[in-house]
């Protein structure tokens, strides 16, 4: 069920909604040993938890921990990322809210999960609300797919996006103001998580396209950036298939 109306989130962070359908199919998910971590800094299993994914975008984390056996409900503030959620799993209890003001009730809820979305909040807000709606004993578990910069080529590309963006970082390799640590007395837990992907030169090109910095340049710059890394790109894989590596960042902590 979605209400008619939601929290307005911030310019950058509805950038996303004019991609979502590019989003969905191209960004990448999580490895298996990613909820296998979840689980154990959590202290129970996702098998029947009353899960609720913050920032949920188009859905591909819950999916995920919806094949886990978790009870999940959604929770997205952008009205297209909201509707392809809808439109692929249209079972799942669905709200338009943002982090720092969640529309459910206290001690709802066994895990929340921010899957790359935590530093779309104010945690001076979200994690108040965090703590608000977990149950006595209740998760809440933050992770980010960052791209692994020890690769050459993947720092090569870093790089050249720093440069043509003017910015210090950029979603696809490292989170700007990411905000991933808790305070230290909710004793929180981390764990870095290998893994890889092997995936079409077209696909890892919509990937980074569907990336905030990249919709902030606009269409025209965005477009010829790409092309540019296209060539590039075709020089280190010329059968056009690219491994992505990745390593995904968890930190977790339990409410009291």
């Amino acid at each position: 069920m979605t209400p008619a109306t939601a929290p307005r989130p911030t310019s950058r962070a509805l950038s996303f909604d004019a991609v979502a359908d590019q989003y969905d199919e191209a960004r990448p998910g999580y490895p298996p040993a990613l909820f296998d971590a979840v689980e154990e800094l959590a202290g129970r299993p996702l098998q029947g938890a009353r899960a609720v994914d913050v920032g949920a975008g188009t859905g591909i984390a819950t999916r995920l921990l919806r094949a886990r056996g978790a009870r999940v409900t959604a929770v997205e503030p952008g009205p297209a990322m909201a509707a392809r959620l809808h439109r692929t799993q249209p079972d799942v209890p669905l709200l338009r809210g943002l982090g720092d003001a969640l529309p459910l009730a206290d001690g709802s809820a066994d895990l929340i999960t921010y899957a790359q979305s935590w530093h779309w909040t104010d945690p001076a807000r979200s994690l108040p609300e965090a703590l608000r709606v977990l149950t006595p004993g209740g998760a809440l578990a933050l992770w980010w797919n960052i791209a692994d910069a020890g690769l050459p080529w993947i720092a090569d590309q870093d790089e050249r996006i720093r440069r043509w963006s003017g910015e210090g970082a950029h979603g696809a390799h490292s989170v700007s103001g990411r905000g991933g640590e808790l305070p230290a007395e909710l004793n929180p837990a981390e764990r870095r998580v290998p893994w890889t992907r092997r995936v079409p030169l077209d696909t890892h090109l919509a990937h980074l396209g569907s990336h905030s910095v990249f919709r902030m340049h606009g269409e025209a710059a965005a477009t010829a950036f790409l092309a540019a890394e296209r060539a590039e790109l075709l020089r280190l894989f010329p059968d056009g298939t690219v491994e992505e590596a990745y390593v995904v960042e968890l930190t977790v902590a339990r409410r009291a």
